[in-house]
């Protein structure tokens, strides 16, 4: 389907009204689908995938169910973790690549696109913030004004611990992590811990998996957990 002016500029990250009725009708059908799946209780995994993919349209067809209930969830062991409740604005501009997770209470605002990547594990209440605002309130002008965005890339590997925020146009690398509490407005070289309000810089991981460190990084992955684990400890705008 050909999309209209006003969609094509939301998805540049150019100036676009927010409240036509086509944006309006985008934005209902991903909330009913939110609703959705934030409601269905004790499900299938397969159910809980195929919830899932109505709120982002994915048009994929679901794999033949198969009798036996731990074979059939077998099927869907790659796809995403995504728990409820989720809130979302658009669905449409969401990629979340398999084996990642998302924990309970993650928001998205993706009226640009906003990318996951695989085994990034999300933590609880996590927001991403895809969208922004004219600073002008003469430009702005309530819900009658122009809004615009940025692209959001969180690579493969990363950590966010809960509370995260992510604004607009930010790039995590790879094998980040990103401390509890923390608002990420710039993007985060790959595997660096950063923590802080604005999210600053703490340390370079320790990772055979980073191929600037060669072998130097050998045997030290518990050194590395230990790193991890105390960013996320740290409160919102403390440096060590």
């Amino acid at each position: 389907m050909d999309l209209s002016d006003n969609k094509k500029k939301m998805l540049a990250g150019e100036l676009f009204l927010g409240f036509t009725p086509e944006l309006i009708r985008d934005r209902k059908r991903c909330s009913e689908a939110c609703h959705r799946f934030n409601t269905a209780g004790e499900v299938s995994r397969r159910r809980w995938v195929e919830l899932w993919r109505d709120i982002v349209q994915d048009p994929r067809p679901t794999p033949t169910q198969l009798p036996n209930q731990e074979d059939d969830d077998a099927l869907f062991e790659d796809d995403p973790w995504v728990m409820a409740p989720v809130h979302v604005d658009y669905g449409t501009n969401v990629r979340i690549a398999p084996t990642a997770m998302v924990n309970f209470n993650c928001t998205i605002l993706d009226s640009c696109l906003v990318t996951i990547g695989p085994r990034t594990l999300i933590g609880p209440s996590v927001s991403l913030y895809s969208g922004t605002h004219p600073l002008d309130p003469e430009v702005r002008n309530g819900t009658a004004g122009p809004e615009l965005g940025k692209d959001i890339h969180i690579e493969e590997d990363c950590w966010l611990g809960g509370n995260v925020i992510v604004l607009p146009g930010v790039r995590i690398g790879r094998g980040a992590t990103v401390g509890a509490g923390s608002v990420v407005t710039k993007d985060v070289a790959p595997f660096t811990c950063v923590a802080g309000n604005p999210a600053r810089f703490i340390r370079k991981i320790k990772t055979n998996m980073d191929p600037s460190q060669g072998s130097e990084a050998a045997g030290k992955e518990n050194e590395a957990h230990e790193v991890k684990h105390e960013v996320l400890s740290l409160p919102t705008g403390v440096t060590p």
